[in-house]
């Protein structure tokens, strides 16, 4: 019951409070860091949706470049400065990391969505503490499709939380977002591949 109490008070203060500020952060010199330690790549790779890509953006090396994530952390915090939500969710699993250090630095709740459901335990698909009705922000790294955040839209649904709004570091401009909004969910991007592209090619890195 204390724990209830508390939680209610803590989605009320959260309601009520103004996104608190942040460090900008420079997006020309992180695109360009990523690209020389290997986080963006050239060459032909084959996407989880299937679809061959000159591009890829490997954004499990973020884990290994802590201040980057936290970058990366920090623009996808600023991009949903005027989304109202309650608490987070990162798109398992790449996602995970950047939604923790958001939730730990900016002191946010954070809800799991498991992949699958284990045959022990609580057994839950949507794991934290959370009441239904609650307005849920999904944190993804990329986008191709917007399939992974429409079946993470779909579980978290289930759960009981809303989940009409997300932020998503790179939008690879492949339909993703136009299949999104068509499925009534409103994504804001940081970057998409033509920003990237363009910046590395003005940058003088390809």
């Amino acid at each position: 019951e204390f724990g209830k109490q508390w939680y209610q008070r803590r989605v009320r203060d959260l309601r009520m409070c103004t996104r608190g500020s942040t460090v900008p952060v420079d997006k020309v010199k992180f695109v360009r860091e990523l690209y020389s330690h290997g986080a963006i790549k050239f060459g032909e790779f084959k996407l989880k949706s299937g679809i061959m890509s000159p591009v890829y953006f490997d954004r499990r090396a973020l884990v290994s470049l802590p201040r980057l994530m936290r970058d990366a952390a920090t623009l996808l915090y600023d991009a949903a400065r005027d989304m109202k939500y309650t608490c987070i969710c990162g798109v398992p699993y790449t996602a995970l990391p950047i939604a923790t250090v958001i939730s730990v630095d900016h002191d946010i709740p954070m809800v799991i969505r498991r992949k699958e459901m284990k045959d022990y335990g609580t057994k839950k698909m949507v794991e934290g503490i959370f009441e239904a009705g609650e307005s849920c922000l999904i944190i993804e790294d990329v986008i191709t499709t917007g399939g992974s955040i429409l079946e993470t839209v779909d579980i978290l649904e289930k759960a009981g939380l809303k989940a009409t709004d997300g932020v998503v570091l790179l939008d690879r401009q492949q339909g993703g977002h136009v299949n999104l909004s068509n499925n009534n969910f409103n994504i804001k991007s940081v970057f998409n591949i033509s920003e990237i592209l363009n910046t590395l090619q003005k940058e003088g890195d390809i």
